[in-house]
């Protein structure tokens, strides 16, 4: 996903009520109806599933999982959103299906690369965690197999495809992390990182053409620039200069630039810039992380089943593991808002203590409109890199 150097793709606003809340062969082609499913029911395929009833109720897709016996996932690095605590309560709840983990730090964009190109292998991704833009894209290209989960039901109609090819997941707010032991005065707005005092200490997490935070990032700098959802030039000129004044270097931050001190300020959400604060507590960084006063904006990235995975029932089960309470809370506490949040809220499945630890935001963010994301994403195509030299 990049998610690590340079996540994905841009990824979709928070929810108004989410934020208020603060919230090789073997591929399966499509059966139809009416085929015997693994249990032996007179279901469907599992790659024709449509929900867990086409498995004749959570054992049968169980059943019909463990005996694929596998789960190919891609691009989810360990210290992303709580994903490697993720993926070990997956594989401990079903030992019979073992998890492959391929490329964590890839993009969206090699997410769908690696759809297309294996198609029909029994390495492709089953599953993937996508930037909005790319979830679009995928479901208009056909890629994506329409599943809806158990939960489907309380993911707000704006969060989801209409017919259940993808649906966002989890989502945070553009943030400024900074290692006060080395920047006497952390920045707070997009405003400070001009200071001359932070030449050469300000980085982003990736490529904004490629990369989700990348592109909040830039987004969110336009915003506090006098720009719009329609208009991120003035996030590309932001960047421009401060690359310019000396102030941006072109180091991708990762948590290893973090901890030796190579990117003192790194722009990317707030649920990795709080993860690092977590994570070098007493190893001589001292990360503090703020979210823009005068940028503000969040995002969701989204998930959706691989139409020809190799593992079609495992893939459902996937997803109905994340959209559990469990895998909810699991998000939750990597510092990530999870799609769910007011609905566990409300019901009280949430995690109340992790909810607690959430970075603190004052403001609404606005929410663009996918046209307009797509057109940011068609201008930083062809911009940045000329901003940047």
């Amino acid at each position: 996903m990049l998610r690590s150097p340079a996540r994905r793709g841009a990824a979709v606003l928070l929810s108004a009520a989410v934020l208020t809340t603060l919230s090789a062969c073997g591929a399966a082609p499509d059966q139809p109806a009416g085929s015997a499913a693994a249990d032996g029911k007179n279901k469907v395929q599992p790659g024709a599933a449509a929900s867990v009833a086409d498995f004749a109720g959570p054992a049968g897709l169980v059943a019909a999982a463990e005996k694929e016996g596998a789960l190919n996932v891609i691009a989810l690095p360990p210290d992303w959103a709580n994903y490697g605590a993720i993926v070990k309560a997956f594989q401990a709840k079903y030992p019979k299906i073992k998890v492959s983990s391929e490329n964590p730090d890839a993009s969206s964009s090699d997410e769908i690369a690696a759809v297309k190109s294996r198609k029909g292998q029994k390495r492709a991704p089953d599953v993937l965690d996508l930037g909005i833009a790319f979830a679009r894209s995928g479901a208009a290209e056909n890629l994506f197999a329409p599943y809806k989960v158990t939960a489907w039901d309380k993911i707000p109609d704006s969060q989801k495809d209409a017919d259940g090819r993808w649906y966002n997941d989890y989502g945070g707010y553009v943030s400024i992390g900074c290692d006060a032991a080395r920047i006497p005065n952390c920045p707070t707005s997009f405003a400070d990182l001009a200071k001359p005092e932070y030449k050469g200490k300000v980085a982003l997490n990736g490529n904004p053409t490629k990369s989700g935070s990348a592109f909040g990032g830039v987004y969110a700098a336009a915003l506090a620039n006098k720009g719009s959802f329609a208009d991120i030039q003035p996030g590309i000129d932001f960047f421009g200069q401060l690359k310019k004044s000396g102030n941006f270097i072109p180091v991708e931050s990762t948590p290893a630039t973090v901890e030796k001190g190579e990117t003192p300020i790194s722009i990317d959400w707030d649920y990795l810039n709080a993860g690092y604060a977590e994570q070098f507590k007493g190893k001589g960084v001292d990360w503090k992380v703020a979210v823009p006063t005068d940028g503000v904006y969040a995002q969701f990235y989204s998930q959706a089943i691989n139409k020809e995975a190799p593992n079609p029932a495992a893939a459902r089960l996937w997803m109905e593991f994340l959209y559990s309470a469990e895998g909810q809370n699991l998000w939750l506490a990597g510092h990530a808002r999870p799609v769910l949040l007011p609905a566990m809220t409300q019901d009280g499945t949430v995690d109340k203590a992790a909810v607690t630890k959430l970075p603190q935001v004052t403001g609404t963010p606005s929410f663009p409109a996918s046209t307009e994301l797509d057109k940011a994403k068609a201008t930083l195509a062809e911009k940045w890199d000329k901003a940047l030299s």
